[in-house]
């Protein structure tokens, strides 16, 4: 992580003077338009898209979303911003960013522009999670609960003119949109509760807890892969011994970070015949909704402790 936040700080730098300058022209205007009552759409800037999927679909047809992560292929953790990032940033009304040294370089980009008015959601504070915890908390289903709550609220206080329309929106969400996530949800609660799995990397972790899987794999080889580090020697005989004692009885890996040791543990699965199921750090397609991308996770996952609890039995 100490690296990545060094790449974010020389990335702040190149559009520093940009954001400087925008928002000495824009944030009189924005702190106006964000205490009006509904003629315009609230400016809204989230980080990444999955943050950017649920806002959107909160504030319907009263805000404007932009999201700054949006390609499969980028990494949250070293993106470097653009003059484009400042520009949405120094007009943006509400901002959402992920917090726990995921993203440092948007608090970066939203403290160069001090809006009046303007509000800030940081989802790791939302959720008390401190830096060096584990930032992945679009995979905590509390969490996004938690963050629903605190977006609906917000956009009621920017906009109270429309406060009845988000209370609407955001039970149309709840109740239609995440209706199948939920559903899902409770389904492996239900039927698969302390099974036994293994994964890649922690962004698994928070998905696990809520799901009440049995987490097997260490917690050091965890971390290190979604770092981008080396696990140790240790770490990774014990994640090579689980699967080969078939262990954990399903492997979950990222498969956008799928390194050469994460493929050499699926390719073992594979071999033993571990039911394999993957997840991703953000949406694939990228134009996918949250509640598209979740689900068909959950369902991927759903698959592959049913074959595992079957061929247990």
């Amino acid at each position: 992580m100490p690296t990545r936040l060094r790449a974010a700080v020389v990335a702040i730098g190149a559009v520093f003077a940009v954001t400087l300058a925008l928002a000495g022209c824009s944030s009189g205007s924005s702190g106006t338009a964000a205490a009006g009552a509904g003629s315009q759409p609230i400016r809204v800037v989230a980080a990444e898209n999955f943050w950017g999927s649920i806002a959107a679909q909160l504030g319907g047809d009263r805000v404007q979303v932009t999201s700054i992560i949006a390609n499969p292929d980028t990494d949250p953790h070293d993106y470097e911003a653009t003059a484009a990032d400042a520009r949405a940033l120094a007009t943006a009304q509400y901002v959402i960013v992920n917090g726990v040294g995921y993203d440092p370089w948007a608090p970066k980009l939203v403290a160069a522009n001090p809006v009046t008015g303007r509000r800030v959601l940081t989802v790791g504070e939302l959720v008390g999670v401190p830096d060096g915890g584990n930032p992945h908390r679009w995979y905590s289903p509390p969490d996004v609960e938690k963050v629903i709550d605190q977006i609906t609220a917000d956009y009621k206080a920017l906009n109270s003119g429309d406060a009845g329309y988000f209370d609407q929106q955001r039970q149309r969400f709840e109740t239609q949109g995440l209706a199948r996530y939920h559903a899902l949800i409770d389904q492996i609660k239900q039927n698969y509760a302390a099974m036994p799995v293994g994964a890649s990397e922690s962004i698994f972790v928070p998905l696990a807890d809520a799901l009440g899987l049995k987490l097997l794999t260490p917690p050091g080889f965890l971390n290190a892969i979604s770092e981008g580090a080396d696990p140790t020697a240790q770490d990774k005989t014990a994640t090579d011994r689980q699967i080969t004692s078939r262990q954990v009885k399903v492997f979950v890996y990222n498969s956008q970070n799928a390194t050469p040791d994460v493929k050499a543990l699926v390719a073992q699965a594979q071999a033993e015949g571990i039911p394999v199921a993957t997840v991703t750090e953000t949406p694939t397609p990228p134009e996918a909704s949250f509640q598209d991308w979740q689900t068909r996770e959950l369902a991927g996952l759903a698959d592959a402790l049913a074959k595992a609890k079957a061929t247990s039995q």
